[in-house]
């Protein structure tokens, strides 16, 4: 299916994570369940394949957006990207990333206006090929394993405990309300909110 080029696109949205059953909701597609809990909550159907993600587009507040998610796998995101952001003239700074963060603790809300990578692969093929830091991206906290018994790789790539699926949720729920927050109002007021945990 051909997607419309015509209509002024002012914002792409991209959830970071891997495709395919065996990743869903492991910590590292935290940037999936995000995206997909957005969507949910803006009555947006995620369900065209196009330039190597999984895209659906809909209205925030009179606002016209893109949600992605790219079918390229982590490491790749920026593959995806970059495709996306030239089809709908886009500029760095109408991008917001949405990806997991391991030195966050687990469920806890991290949006900037822009930086480096921190380690995370998907945002550094982000980087590399748009050939800017200045984008958005709000991390969502996995947390680290204690101890030595999980490899990072792993961890990445494990579920959420019984224990932590209830603090997901709500994380999910939040950095859903964030991104709208930060579309409509700004980033400053989303960042302001939602950095300090106070809803």
């Amino acid at each position: 299916m051909v997607v419309e080029r015509r209509e002024k696109i002012m914002w792409l949205v991209v959830g970071l994570g891997n495709p395919g059953p065996e990743y869903a909701r492991t910590r590292h597609n935290v940037g999936f369940m995000v995206v997909d809990r957005l969507a949910r909550d803006l009555d947006i159907k995620i369900d065209r394949v196009f330039l190597r993600a999984l895209v659906g587009q809909g209205q925030v507040a009179g606002q016209r957006l893109v949600l992605a998610k790219p079918l390229t796998y982590m490491n790749r995101s920026g593959e995806a990207v970059t495709a996306l952001l030239n089809w709908y003239k886009l500029t760095p700074s109408q991008l917001l990333v949405v990806s997991d963060d391991l030195d966050l603790p687990t469920g806890r809300l991290r949006l900037r206006k822009s930086g480096g990578d921190g380690g995370h692969k998907g945002l550094r093929s982000i980087i590399e090929l748009v050939g800017s830091r200045e984008f958005a991206r709000l991390r969502v906290g996995i947390g680290r394993p204690s101890g030595s018994d999980y490899q990072v790789v792993d961890w990445v790539l494990s579920r959420f405990t019984e224990e932590e699926g209830p603090l997901m949720e709500k994380a999910v729920a939040d950095a859903s309300k964030a991104i709208q927050v930060a579309l409509t109002r700004g980033l400053d007021a989303a960042m302001n909110l939602f950095n300090a945990g106070r809803v």
